[in-house]
């Protein structure tokens, strides 16, 4: 089972400070800047295949989680300080990521998760085409040249100069990738990214004091990276679609509230049709203003991991014909590429733990509410001693949860 302390280690990510030298319009949270870092990676990488080009999809989601755990044992060293020891100082540096490694040996007890966590840091876990890092690359890139465009806004010129040729120069190798090309020119994939970039504005639990608040991007992410962590966690391997699926079905599975809002759960459940409606309303929502800032080449994929987005399903190649299916039948008859397995149970599991979690560590940090207790012990009732989901034993973690 998933230790709860590898999940709250990455929670921390949410108290992580970005850009706190500068004045800043918002609050820059790193677990937001990697879920938006996701979000670029996909879209440029879906013109890269459009193209007919190669993406390592494993690599991305393995990456997009090593340097997130990296990036909470190093928060600390400002990155570009980061960057000269690599450079300067490169055996230091190597001794600098084999302490960050040995500092996860209690946290990370899959052993082959361990490995490939300690590969990839010491630079032997590289993905399968070289284009595939180039894309994960200039996804980083632009994530920070697009919280360097937000907070130039309230900062004074001469703060900015040097950070801002630094930032032009460091993305200067990508430029020739059709996806950068386009969201730096400000067309189609651009104006799609500022309306995802809203759920970076919205504050989960709006209705009561928080420590941490979370935003829906955030959340987005760590529920796509805890559903990934699930996902390696089971007696059957995923296939590389099932695991594909899942992780971006997580990260994208909140998207109509870019446009909707968060509507907060005991509103929504308020009259027993509401959940439908509000459902449907949402799905009209994003056909009409969501469905035609996507490409032609991605738009259907991204509907089948929002539609229905926590039921079990399969599809064919085109994403027709949606089956419901349960988990016994992924496993047993379509746990291939060629079905589009996703386990949308898991999906909602992740979530449920998300929010869990987000109202218990204010309760700990004292700093609590009839909404956040009422909501912590709500979702815990779903799901009782022994109760097991898509292979994941919730109701077992739960009960050893550290409270």
């Amino acid at each position: 089972m998933i230790q709860t302390k590898l999940v709250l280690k990455l929670f921390e990510a949410f108290s992580i400070e970005r850009w706190n030298d500068l004045v800043r319009p918002f609050d820059m949270i790193e677990m937001d800047k990697s879920g938006e870092r996701m979000v670029l990676a996909y879209i440029i990488g879906k013109y890269e295949e459009e193209a007919g080009n190669e993406i390592d999809w494993h690599w991305l989601m393995y990456a997009s989680l090593f340097g997130l755990l990296k990036k909470i044992a190093l928060c600390d060293i400002k990155a570009p300080v980061q960057r000269m020891i690599k450079s300067e100082y490169p055996e230091e540096y190597k001794k600098l990521d084999e302490w960050v490694i040995s500092q996860y040996q209690d946290f990370i007890e899959d052993k082959e998760l361990f490995k490939q966590f300690s590969d990839y840091l010491l630079g032997n876990y590289k993905p399968k085409t070289e284009i595939t890092l180039r894309v994960y690359r200039a996804a980083h890139k632009y994530s920070t040249m697009r919280e360097f465009e937000m907070i130039s806004v309230v900062n004074e010129k001469s703060r900015l100069a040097k950070i801002e040729k630094e930032i032009n120069e460091d993305i200067q190798p990508y430029l020739d990738l059709k996806g950068l090309q386009l969201l730096i020119t400000k067309q189609k994939p651009y104006d799609f990214l500022m309306i995802i970039e809203q759920l970076r504005f919205q504050t989960r639990w709006n209705q009561t004091p928080r420590v941490p608040k979370t935003s829906v991007l955030g959340h987005c992410f760590f529920v796509a990276i805890f559903t990934l962590l699930l996902g390696h966690n089971q007696s059957v391997k995923f296939c590389p679609k099932r695991e594909y699926n899942n992780y971006f079905s997580a990260l994208f599975h909140d998207l109509p509230e870019s446009v909707t809002r968060d509507i907060i759960s005991p509103v929504k459940q308020a009259t027993r049709e509401l959940p439908a409606i509000v459902k449907k309303l949402e799905d009209e929502i994003v056909q009409r203003e969501l469905v035609p800032l996507m490409e032609k080449f991605y738009v259907d994929e991204i509907l089948y991991f929002t539609s229905d987005e926590f039921d079990n399903r399969i599809c064919d190649k085109n994403y027709q014909n949606v089956q419901e299916v349960s988990f016994e039948e992924l496993n047993e008859k379509y746990n291939l590429d060629e079905f589009n397995p996703v386990d949308g149970k898991l999906v909602r599991c992740a979530d449920h733990v998300a929010a869990f979690i987000e109202a218990d560590r204010s309760i700990k940090h004292g700093i609590t509410s009839v909404h956040l207790t009422e909501g912590k012990n709500n979702i815990k009732k779903i799901y009782p001693a022994g109760c097991v989901v898509n292979g994941f034993a919730i109701g077992d973690f739960f009960d050893s949860f550290d409270i």
